[in-house]
């Protein structure tokens, strides 16, 4: 996998946990490095505001597909990078490298959705990954190669960060399907004073 040594160097842990403290984070767009500081920033809410529907609530009951936690970082962030279309994507080469070693430190996790009757075998059907940072989870993406399969494993996600005393979900910006979660934006120096709160906060993952 061919990388640009001037990318990687950019994207060193040390610099990226960096950047994501000061509400910024990277991608790679037509072989350049860019640093995103959306104005209105997308927040999924940790508290009752966090929406599942119906239908979503009757997959999960039916225990169609199991979660895991870490099982295959690497393919995760693989399979968030690959496009039925074929068409291009931020997640290129530099972004695999970068966030494996995060997953390696500890640093970044994925969520998998797997189908129950084949957990762990082959690839997963959904999943996200992030970066942790204190109580705060930076959500990266997400993908699905099967219905449902990416938001099962995005209630996943939610309830383990509930659980390990996370205040802040961080998605960056908010999409249609997010907003059914009950994603909203907020103003860049609110999301600055959240983040920090976050970061403080005594969360482990």
């Amino acid at each position: 996998m061919d990388t640009n040594p001037d990318i990687m160097a950019w994207l060193r842990p040390e610099v990226l946990l960096s950047a994501y403290a000061d509400g910024l984070f990277p991608m790679v767009q037509d072989g350049e490095l860019m640093w995103f500081r959306p104005p209105q920033r997308g927040i999924m809410p940790l508290d009752e505001r966090f929406h599942v529907s119906r239908s979503l609530a009757r997959t999960i009951r039916r225990e169609q597909f199991v979660c895991t936690i870490d099982r295959c970082f690497d393919d995760v962030v693989r399979l968030c990078a690959d496009r039925p279309d074929g068409g291009a994507t931020w997640i290129s080469p530099e972004i695999l490298m970068a966030y494996a070693r995060l997953g390696e430190l500890g640093l970044a996790h994925s969520f998998e959705a797997w189908p129950a009757d084949r957990v762990g075998s082959g690839e997963p059907v959904g999943g996200l990954y992030g970066v942790s940072l204190g109580g705060a989870f930076f959500g990266e993406s997400m993908f699905h190669t099967a219905t449902d399969a990416g938001k099962v494993a995005l209630v996943s996600c939610v309830q383990h960060l509930r659980r390990r005393g996370f205040t802040l979900f961080d998605v960056q910006w908010t999409t249609p399907n997010l907003e059914r979660f009950g994603a909203y934006q907020t103003p860049h120096h609110r999301y600055l004073a959240m983040l920090h709160e976050a970061i403080d906060a005594q969360a482990r993952f």
